[in-house]
C-alpha cells in the first residue's frame, strides 16, 4: 500500500468539522492534525494557544505511560497569515487522548468525525480516484460551475506533478516552493500571488481564501500552462537544486505570460480579474457565490 497521498488535493491540507477548518498533514503514513485547531473547536476558548499550553503542561504531569505529548510532532502547516509555520500535530491515537482531557459536549461527534476521516483516507489510498470525487463534491456543494470544477481539479493534478518534480530535483518544501511558485506567477500574470489575492479582495488571514479557488477559468488555464511549462523545462534541462529550478520557473512562467499577452492583445480584455467566489450577503434574489463587488456589471458571474 502506497504511503503517498494524492497530489495536492485540497483535503490533504485541511478538513472540515461542522464548518470549522482543521489543518492536517500526511506524515509517516497517517494523518496528523493541528492540535490548536482541534482544541479551538472543542474548548471554544478565545485563546486556543494558551488553552493548549496549559493542557499540555497538565498532561505532562499526569502519571502513566500514555502521555500524548510524547507522540506529538511539529509539522509545517499554513498559518492564518498564509505562511508555513511549525505547528504541534497529533495523530488519531494521540488526539483521542487529548480530546478525553477536554470537557466538551462536542467531543463525541468529533471522535466520530475523526474516525470517518481516517476511514476515507485509507479508501483514498486504495483508490486515488475517490479523492478527486470528494473534491468535486465539495466544490459542487459550494456552488461552483461544473466546467470550472473540471479545470480546478486538472490544475490540482498539474500542480502535484510540478511539486513532485521539485522534490526529486532537490527543492526544499516550504520557503523554496513558495519562491518558485511566486516566480511562475509573476512571469505568468505580472504579479505575485499575494498581489493577485489582494486584487481579488482575499484576506490572507482566512484559511479558506485559497487564491486558486477564486480564479476565473482563464486564470486557471494560464496557471496550469505556467506550471506545466515549468515541469517540462525542468525535465528537459535536468534542473537540479533551487537555483536551476528557479530559472526553469521563470522560463515556464514566461511561456504562459507570452500566451496571456497575446490573448489580451487580440481580445482587448485583461486576463487578470477581480472576480472572486467570496460569499455575498444572503439575498432572496441572489445565489451565494462569486461577485466582483467593485464592478456591479460583473455581478453574479463566475468566470
Amino acid at each position: 500500500m502506497s504511503k503517498k497521498p494524492p497530489p495536492a488535493v485540497p483535503e490533504n491540507h485541511i478538513a472540515v468539522f461542522q464548518e470549522t477548518v482543521i489543518r492536517r498533514a500526511w506524515h509517516g503514513a497517517e494523518w496528523w492534525f493541528s492540535i490548536i485547531d482541534v482544541v479551538g473547536v472543542l474548548s471554544e476558548s478565545n485563546n486556543p494557544n494558551r488553552y493548549w499550553s496549559d493542557l499540555k503542561r497538565k498532561l505532562s504531569q499526569e502519571a502513566g505511560s500514555g502521555q500524548p505529548y510524547e507522540k506529538i510532532v511539529r509539522l509545517k502547516l499554513t498559518a492564518p497569515d498564509g505562511k508555513q509555520r511549525d505547528t504541534d500535530c497529533a495523530n488519531t491515537e494521540s488526539l483521542f487522548r487529548i480530546i478525553q482531557s477536554i470537557p466538551s459536549p462536542k467531543a463525541e461527534p468529533f471522535k466520530r468525525w475523526l474516525a470517518q476521516v481516517g476511514y476515507e483516507r485509507v479508501k483514498e489510498i486504495e483508490n486515488p480516484e475517490l479523492a478527486s470525487a470528494r473534491a468535486r463534491e465539495l466544490y459542487q456543494a459550494k456552488g461552483y460551475p461544473q466546467a470550472w470544477i473540471e479545470k480546478r481539479l486538472r490544475s490540482i493534478a498539474v500542480r502535484g506533478e510540478l511539486t513532485d518534480e521539485w522534490k526529486t530535483r532537490g527543492v526544499q518544501e516550504g520557503k523554496e516552493y513558495s519562491i518558485l511558485t511566486a516566480e511562475i506567477a509573476r512571469a505568468t500574470f505580472g504579479v505575485t500571488p499575494g498581489a493577485h489575492s489582494r486584487l481579488k479582495g482575499l484576506s490572507k488571514v482566512k484559511t479558506g481564501n485559497n487564491l486558486r479557488d477564486h480564479m476565473t477559468d482563464l486564470e486557471l488555464i494560464f496557471t496550469m500552462l505556467g506550471e506545466a511549462g515549468t515541469t517540462e523545462i525542468a525535465r528537459r534541462k535536468d534542473a537540479q537544486g533551487f537555483a536551476d529550478n528557479r530559472k526553469a520557473a521563470k522560463e515556464g512562467g514566461a511561456v504562459a505570460g507570452n500566451a496571456r499577452k497575446e490573448l489580451e492583445a487580440r481580445s482587448g480584455k485583461p486576463v487578470l480579474s477581480k472576480t472572486n467566489y467570496l460569499a455575498k450577503p444572503a439575498k432572496a434574489s441572489e445565489p451565494q457565490g462569486s461577485v466582483d463587488k467593485k464592478k456591479p456589471k460583473d455581478k453574479g458571474k463566475r468566470s
